[in-house]
């Protein structure tokens, strides 16, 4: 592979400038809290631990453009989950380049609802979770979500046109109606159906998810992060990797240690940091951050940076008909049911799901549809490619403090922090919710005369929540309604594991409005001399 496309120009601040912004990470979070803070003012440095890649570096090869993309360091795992035994050393997923997961992402927009977001309030005790309410409310949110809708142009909202539907569209939307689902559409994403922003249409072939050569899909790389580098406060350093945060004698946020490009190790003065590195990074930065004054990591001292992590119950079901579908034409997940997302006790667990489109290329599909499946079986299965279609759910699953980020003790990266390790038990009401999706997404295919179906078991984590959780008591969580850690006042997270409950939606629409809401308030207290 040829050597990446050379960043652009960025301003170039002093490490010893402790006026600046440090922001590490550059995805949805830390992307477009840069852009935000840049545009009003602020001057910003930008950390991201992976290269710029521009449209010509972007490959039309979804194998490929996973390895091109992805976060690839080694991560353990544990926990009763499948995927601590199907993948020990790479339970989780997310990409590592300038733009993070917001280059490799589908592009689905969706909202907590308000129950969601008061999930104690209304689910009650379930033995076993950590449940808690969001200490802001969706009408909280709500301006900040019709914001971020129109900055990265969201189908079906703003007057703007929905995506086109495709095969595998049209086969869950008749099975869907068979069985008398109402609330079917090809969802709401940020890839444009029509040119907006500056952006072409789509033009349907299905590469969103490996860097968009079209450029039709919203990314911070594709959008934000260029709009900041043209106010000329932005510094961006790609292939930087921050190694540790620094505090003062006061207990603020002083500094980030990192690695540049080169291997050399520089520190980074600040007036504020915020970590955006993703559910894994941020918490095993705080945690690797350790200090006298905070021995378990900055920013733990009520012990919950790495608890409480999340990643949604994605299953999918496969299933094959007699006539070819050709699933892998179009937006692969251009389809939204919505109709088991309303709280209902009745059905034997709390919380919903949605259920959504689900297409990869043959090389993904075979290594996931089971993961070891070998045999006659299996080679007559990935035989009939062309004639499968694909669902997928998104579910909301329960806070346990059990279920988190820790360090490991005796094993450490080629930059000599800890490896990660993820441990997650499944709870009763995640597989009692599982097992209903399965069986849902399974009718559906049925009703429009599947011939076979092959119910899929999780693969590496992607929507990755929960680890440095938001709430209104320090005992609680780690941060506030902000996003202001509780111990540091000048340290901030603006990723998703601020998030207080998962709910079951794709959950980049509300990293997004949550940062340009983390970015008002940070002007704002600027500007006031508060911070």
């Amino acid at each position: 592979m040829s050597a990446p496309t050379a960043a652009p120009t960025a301003a170039q601040f002093a490490h010893d400038d402790d006026g600046v912004v440090v922001i590490v990470g550059s995805g949805a979070g830390g992307g477009t809290l840069a852009h935000e803070l840049t545009r009003q003012g602020v001057r910003v440095v930008l950390l991201e631990a992976g290269p710029w890649l521009g449209p010509d570096d972007f490959v039309d090869d979804e194998w490929a453009g996973y390895f091109q993309l992805s976060w690839l360091d080694r991560r353990t795992a544990s926990g009763t989950w499948r995927v601590a035994r199907d993948h020990p050393d790479a339970p989780v997923w997310h990409c590592k380049v300038v733009g993070g997961t917001t280059v490799h992402w589908s592009g689905c927009c969706y909202r907590f609802t308000a129950g969601e977001m008061r999930a104690r309030s209304v689910y009650g005790d379930v033995p076993g979770t950590s449940l808690i309410d969001w200490p802001i409310t969706l009408a909280d949110l709500e301006p900040w979500y019709d914001a971020a809708e129109t900055k990265l142009g969201v189908t079906g909202t703003g007057g703007r046109p929905p995506l086109p539907p495709n095969n595998n569209f049209k086969v869950m939307y008749w099975g869907a109606k068979r069985v008398g689902l109402q609330k079917v559409s090809t969802g709401r994403h940020a890839i444009n159906a029509v040119p907006y922003d500056g952006r072409p249409a789509s033009i349907q072939d299905g590469f969103t998810i490996t860097g968009d050569r079209n450029g039709a899909r919203w990314s911070t790389r594709n959008v934000e992060i260029p709009r900041a580098l043209a106010t000329g406060r932005l510094d961006l350093r790609a292939q930087s990797c921050a190694v540790f945060v620094e505090h003062d004698a006061a207990g603020r946020a002083s500094g980030v240690v990192y690695v540049d490009r080169d291997g050399v190790r520089q520190r980074q003065a600040a007036r504020v940091v915020v970590l955006a590195g993703n559910c894994v990074e941020t918490p095993r930065l705080l945690l690797h951050s350790s200090s006298g004054r905070f021995p378990q990591g900055l920013a733990n001292g009520w012990g919950h940076v790495g608890r409480h992590y999340l990643r949604h119950l994605i299953q999918t079901v496969w299933s094959v008909f007699d006539q070819p579908v050709n699933m892998h034409r179009g937006e692969l997940m251009g389809g939204l049911v919505e109709d088991y997302l309303p709280h209902d006790p009745s059905r034997g667990f709390a919380g919903g799901y949605y259920l959504e489109l689900n297409s990869m290329g043959l090389p993904t599909t075979a290594a996931f549809a089971d993961p070891g499946w070998w045999g006659r079986d299996f080679a007559g299965f990935v035989e009939q490619y062309r004639h499968m279609a694909g669902l997928f759910m998104t579910g909301e699953d329960m806070p346990q403090p059990g279920n988190r980020v820790t360090l490991s003790a005796n094993e450490v990266d080629a930059l000599g922090v800890p490896v990660a390790n993820i441990h997650y038990d499944d709870h009763p009401n995640d597989l009692a919710m599982r097992n209903h999706g399965y069986r849902s997404m399974t009718a559906i295919h049925a009703a429009v005369g599947a011939r076979r179906s092959v119910e899929a078991p999780a693969y590496p984590a992607s929507h990755n929540l929960g680890s440095n959780r938001m709430s209104a008591k320090p005992e609680d969580g780690v941060v506030d309604a902000f996003g202001r850690t509780h111990e540091v006042p000048n340290l901030y997270i603006a990723d998703g594991s601020l998030f207080a409950t998962g709910g079951a939606c794709n959950p980049t629409l509300t990293i997004v409005a949550l940062a340009m809401r983390q970015a008002d308030h940070l002007v704002r207290a600027m500007t006031a001399r508060a911070l």
